[in-house]
C-alpha cells in the first residue's frame, strides 16, 4: 500500500466520501454479523469456535507474541480501527465539523446524555452484583457504520444536517469510549513496558514537532509502540489512538494548493480496509452466539436486559432529551431543515451499539457465559433501535425535507 499517494478527493469533500464509505461498511458489517449468527447455530459451530480459540504467534529472542485468533483480531486488527478513529477525531477537532464551540455544542451535549443514561439504566438493573456491574459501559457507545448504513437506506428523506450531527455525535461517542477503556478497563500495569511505550510516544511527538512528514517513521515506531502497550496492561488498541494524535495535519507541500497532509493520506488509505475488512472480521468473530437452550427468559437476565434497555431506551432518551434541553434553553439550535421527530429518529439510531459495545463487553467480562449474555443484549438492543429508528424516520421524512443538500 502506497501511503504517499495523493488521494483522489480534496479534504474539503471528505465528509461526503466518509458518509458514503461508512454506509457501505455498515451493510458489510450487517452481513458479517448475520453470517456469524448462522454459523454459530449450525453444524459448523464447533469449527467456528475452535478456530477463534486457536493460538498463533511467534517467539524471537525476548519478543514473545502468542495469542488466540480472537485476541489477534480484538487486540491487533482493532488497533488499526482505533488508529482510524483517532485520525478522524483529530481531523474533525482541528479542521472539521468539531472545530469551534458552536459546532460541537449540540452533538457534544447529546453524546454526553447518550453515554450517561444507558450506563445508568444498566447500573440500576445490575445493582448489587459487582461482577456484572463491570459491564456498565457496554451500552454507552454508538456504531457509526451501522447507523449511517440505516440512514443511507432512507436516502434524501433525512436532511444532510442530521447526518452530520450523527457523525459528529458518534465521533465524540468514540472519544468517550476510548477514555472509558483507558480508565476503567486496564489490567495490572507492567511499569517497564509502560515506560517504553511512553518513551516511544515521546519520540513520535518529537518527530511531529521536528516537521517530519513522511509516514514511514511514524508507522514503524507505532508498530513497536503497539507491542509495548500490549505488554503494559493498557489495552493494545489505545496504541492506535496515541499514534493517530502524533500524525501531522500539515500538508506535505505547503506551497501547493492541492497538497494533502500525512493525516489525510493515511486516513484515506485506511478507510476502505477498515470499513470493508477489519470491522466485518471483528463482527464475524464477535457476533457469533449459540441460541441453543435459550428462550425469552435469557433476555430477562440482568446483563442482556441492562445492555438491551440501555441501548434502546437509554440512548434515545439521553441523546434526544439532552439535545432537546440544549435547543430549548438556547444553548444550541435544531439542525437545519430537520424536525424534532427526525431528531428523535436519529436518536433512536444511536442505540445501535454493535462494534464498540461488543468490544467493551469483551474487555468487561472473561466468563464466556457473560460474554454471550452481552452479545444477546447488544444484538437485541441494536436491532430494536435500528428497526424503530428506520420506521420513525421513514414515516416523518419526505424528500422535500432534505432538498437543501448543503
Amino acid at each position: 500500500m502506497n501511503f504517499q499517494a495523493v488521494p483522489p478527493q480534496k479534504p474539503v469533500s471528505f465528509l461526503q466520501s466518509f458518509l458514503r464509505s461508512e454506509a457501505l461498511g455498515g451493510y458489510v458489517l450487517m452481513l458479517a454479523a448475520l453470517v456469524a449468527l448462522v454459523v454459530a447455530n449450525s453444524p459448523a459451530a464447533p469449527a467456528y469456535f475452535n478456530v477463534l480459540e486457536t493460538k498463533l504467534g511467534f517467539h524471537v529472542g525476548p519478543v514473545l507474541l502468542k495469542e488466540t485468533v480472537l485476541h489477534w483480531i480484538n487486540d491487533g486488527l482493532m488497533a488499526v480501527f482505533f488508529l482510524l478513529v483517532g485520525l478522524e477525531i483529530k481531523r474533525e477537532v482541528l479542521d472539521g465539523q468539531l472545530r469551534g464551540a458552536a459546532r460541537i455544542v449540540l452533538p457534544g451535549i447529546a453524546a454526553l446524555g447518550g453515554m450517561a443514561l444507558p450506563a445508568l439504566i444498566y447500573v440500576l438493573i445490575n445493582y448489587g452484583s459487582p461482577d456484572t456491574l463491570r459491564g456498565w459501559a457496554i451500552p454507552a457507545a454508538t456504531d457509526i457504520a451501522f447507523a449511517l448504513g440505516i440512514l443511507a437506506l432512507l436516502g434524501s428523506r433525512v436532511p444532510t444536517s442530521l447526518k452530520i450531527f450523527l457523525t459528529a455525535l458518534a465521533i465524540l461517542d468514540d472519544l468517550g469510549a476510548i477514555v472509558i477503556i483507558a480508565l476503567f478497563y486496564t489490567a495490572e500495569l507492567n511499569v517497564f513496558a509502560l515506560s517504553m511505550a511512553g518513551a516511544l510516544l515521546a519520540c513520535l511527538f518529537c518527530l511531529n514537532r521536528a516537521g517530519v512528514l513522511r509516514l514511514t517513521p511514524y508507522l514503524l515506531i507505532g508498530a513497536v509502540l503497539w507491542y509495548f502497550v500490549l505488554k503494559s496492561g493498557v489495552h493494545a488498541t489505545l496504541a492506535g489512538v496515541a499514534l493517530a494524535l502524533t500524525i501531522p495535519l500539515r500538508p506535505q507541500n505547503q506551497g501547493h494548493p492541492g497538497a494533502h497532509s500525512p493525516l489525510h493520506v493515511l486516513e484515506h488509505a485506511l478507510h476502505k480496509p477498515v470499513a470493508l475488512l477489519i470491522v466485518p472480521i471483528f463482527g464475524f468473530a464477535n457476533a457469533g452466539v449459540s441460541f441453543a437452550g435459550m428462550g425469552l427468559g435469557s433476555l430477562a437476565q440482568p446483563v442482556p436486559l441492562g445492555v438491551a434497555l440501555g441501548l434502546f431506551l437509554g440512548k434515545q432518551l439521553g441523546v434526544f432529551g439532552f439535545a432537546w434541553l440544549a435547543i430549548k434553553s438556547g444553548i444550541a439550535t435544531l439542525p437545519r431543515h430537520a424536525s424534532y421527530m427526525q431528531l428523535y429518529g436519529v436518536s433512536l439510531l444511536c442505540g445501535i451499539g454493535f462494534t464498540m459495545s461488543l468490544f467493551i463487553g469483551a474487555l468487561a467480562f472473561s466468563d464466556p457465559a457473560a460474554i454471550d449474555a452481552t452479545k444477546i443484549g447488544v444484538l437485541t438492543g441494536s436491532l430494536a433501535s435500528a428497526v424503530v429508528g428506520f420506521l420513525v424516520l421513514r414515516a416523518c421524512g419526505t424528500r422535500a425535507d432534505a432538498a437543501e443538500n448543503p
